[in-house]
């Protein structure tokens, strides 16, 4: 039996409501058929899924694909969304699962060149003289010296600002591990900062 969508579809309209639950409102109704919500549901969470995508990829150019996949992939899998955790950790996971996939499925394919430089990539597709530009790319440096475990913490409690319990649920791991790889990635980034850079993540 269905689960009635048209309460969820009215909280998504509530100014009242947190933009979690607006989204996964919005996810519900989608699942229903409201061509509207779907719209908003990718609108609401399309800037989180590229960014947090962007974190776990080696491959800048590879982003817009995977966010594509991870929003294709989720509107397919809508009519199994329940809504027992919010939209957006359901999606997040499903956008890690699209990185998986990916280096799966590259990892089977021969190898035609070199990993492109990712730095250059990165800062060629960024408009320059933005406020925050030099600090944008500074912020990929330091990231990109911490493990893939404790980046994917840090990127999604602290950039996406995923509560800590939405957080373990995308990674698949106990709460507990994902307090202490972002406490970690934490220490390690303030090091890096007092070194001017040099140290290396441990």
């Amino acid at each position: 039996m269905i689960t009635p969508v048209l309460p969820a579809a009215r909280t998504a309209c509530d100014p009242a409501a947190s933009p979690d639950e607006s989204i996964t409102a919005w996810a519900l109704a989608a699942r229903g058929g409201d061509a509207d919500a779907v719209e908003h549901f990718v609108r609401a969470l399309h800037r989180d899924v590229q960014r947090y995508v962007a974190h776990l990829c080696t491959d800048p150019q590879a982003v817009d694909d995977l966010a594509q996949d991870t929003f294709l992939r989720a509107i397919s899998s809508l009519h199994r969304f329940e809504g027992r955790s919010s939209a957006r950790a359901w999606l997040l996971s499903i956008a890690r699962r699209a990185v998986i996939d990916s280096y799966r499925y590259a990892a089977a394919r021969p190898r035609l060149s070199d990993v492109p430089d990712w730095r250059l990539a990165v800062e060629s597709a960024q408009p320059r003289g933005l406020p925050g530009f030099d600090d944008g790319v500074a912020l990929l440096d330091l990231l990109a010296c911490l493990p893939d475990e404790r980046r994917e913490a840090f990127v999604l409690t602290q950039l996406l600002g995923l509560p800590y319990a939405e957080a373990a649920e995308v990674s698949a791991c106990p709460v507990g591990t994902v307090r202490s790889r972002v406490a970690r990635a934490r220490a390690t980034l303030m090091d890096l900062l007092d070194d001017g850079g040099t140290s290396h993540a441990l």
